[in-house]
């Protein structure tokens, strides 16, 4: 009945098992991936067309953890799993960051990559199994994805390098890092680190992404065994019609981005957009050509910004490569609270609060590797006025819990031991304003406000966004 094909290996001293075709055969792709006892399915599925109109990819990561794993009854009332947890939320951003820039840019069929946690031997964190899950069933699928991709966890210890130590060394590691890439590029980097030097972190990312090797090249071997036919995705040439929107449109485009001001520069571009959809738009009851129109327009874009900055010319802020926006911080903004601090670079802000309380306020976490108190908690919000818009309020959506969770792992390495100060620690941030890096906006606040709180941190911390763009051998690094 099942035609399965497995592929096995060595890996950091532990078995790694890739295997397919006896496990949700409907799908895609499917790929069970084995690591020490951890065990993951993973599956990729696609839409076989575009939804008319659709101006933009389409693709869900959900990583699922199954308490049964863990041989574990989920708590509560229901005795099932219910809404995601921060772990698993953190891990299905974990691996989308990767694989999205992987898929062609006219790609906008709807795809979904699910992993759940099938076992877990308290000793493999399930993260790194999984991303290798959904490369592995991405490569073998047929979809249009230019993988696979490997991944490692790597750690920092007595002065070596450690390849996916188990969670018990990894709690007692300097650095706890998170690589993932191509056979010769990085494509996503997360870490907390011990306050290690730059040269450093830099070894460990290479040190992680030659790792991985081995993990593509399995990947490989599994694909060149069973990967499905590769889907056929048709390409238009609009070479002529872009030539002409550039030619019109060029001009005015160039003077709305030489505005500085980020709210008047949007509604010059608007303007400037309106202009050119009314000019090329010939049908507008065709959704896919209105869709092209739209899409020269975005190209042209693109090319204005990211040229004028590979040429040398100043952002369209005014701002060059290095400068960092101007920095107004103040503390002690709000009465009866413990500590607060507003933080203002350029046009983003965010105001963080700090409240200290007691052993009974530690958040309990119910995990697969067992259940652990937290005496310190980070929370990001990010309220749609802070960009001048409407939107939706409430339950705090996965971009807020990733941001809130880079700013603690920035932050946590910083606070001084808990038998030496014994309080619980929560840090709340509100943006209030944003143009981009609200995230490193917040590791700065919350220093403030903890130290106006009286946390005696043994160094303030602080964090700037930086941006690369590419365009052959011609690069620039964006600071801020």
């Amino acid at each position: 009945m099942f035609k399965t094909i497995v592929k096995e290996m060595t890996w950091a001293g532990r078995p790694l098992r890739l295997e397919t075709g006896r496990m949700a055969r409907q799908a895609d792709g499917a790929v069970i991936v084995q690591y020490g006892e951890t065990v993951v399915l993973a599956t990729a599925v696609a839409a076989r067309g575009a939804k008319p109109g659709q101006d933009f990819f389409p693709l869900t990561v959900n990583y699922q953890e199954k308490a049964f794993a863990a041989g574990k009854i989920p708590g509560g009332f229901f005795k099932r799993e219910g809404r995601p947890s921060e772990k698993e939320t953190l891990t299905s951003r974990l691996i989308d960051r990767p694989i999205r820039p992987l898929f062609p840019g006219n790609f906008k069929n709807e795809t979904q990559v699910v992993i759940t946690v099938l076992a877990h031997d308290g000793e493999n964190d399930p993260d790194i199994v999984a991303l290798v899950g959904a490369s592995a069933a991405l490569t073998i699928s047929g979809i249009p994805f230019f993988g696979p991709i490997g991944a490692a966890r790597v750690g920092y210890r007595d002065g070596e390098f450690l390849l996916n130590p188990v969670l018990e060394t990894t709690k007692e590691s300097e650095l706890d890092l998170v690589v993932a890439g191509t056979r010769d590029a990085v494509m996503m980097v997360e870490s907390e680190a011990h306050e290690l030097p730059e040269e450093t972190m830099l070894q460990a990312v290479m040190f992680g992404q030659r790792g991985f090797q081995p993990v593509i090249d399995l990947i490989i071997d599994l694909a060149q065994a069973a990967a499905k036919e590769p889907w056929h995705l048709e390409t238009t040439d609009d070479a002529e019609p872009y030539a002409r929107m550039k030619a019109r449109f060029e001009s005015p485009l160039r003077a709305a981005y030489a505005e500085p001001q980020k709210q008047t520069r949007q509604d010059k571009v608007a303007a400037v957009r309106k202009e050119a959809m009314v000019a090329f738009v010939e049908d507008a009851t065709d959704p896919d050509h209105v869709l092209a129109v739209a899409g020269r327009f975005k190209k042209l874009e693109k090319a204005i910004v990211r040229g004028a900055i590979l040429d040398g010319e100043p952002r369209i802020d005014g701002r060059d490569l290095k400068s960092v926006r101007p920095i107004e911080a103040e503390v002690g903004v709000l009465p009866r609270v413990h500590g607060s601090a507003l933080f203002t670079r350029g046009e983003t802000q965010a105001l963080a609060v700090a409240t200290l309380g007691t052993g009974q306020d530690e958040q309990m976490i119910d995990a697969l590797d067992g259940d652990r108190r937290e005496h310190f908690l980070l929370h990001y919000n990010f309220p749609p006025y802070s960009v001048g818009e409407t939107g939706r309020m409430g339950t705090p959506g996965r971009r807020e819990v990733g941001h809130g969770k880079l700013a603690w792992r920035a932050t946590r390495p910083l606070l001084p031991a808990k038998d030496k100060f014994p309080y619980t620690i929560r840090v709340v941030a509100e943006v209030t304003e944003s143009n981009g890096s609200s995230s490193m906006a917040t590791v700065c606040g919350s220093s403030l406000s903890l130290m106006d709180a009286g946390v005696p941190l043994k160094a303030p911390c602080a964090g700037i966004a930086m941006g690369l763009i590419k365009e052959g051998d011609r690069y620039a690094v964006l600071s801020d």
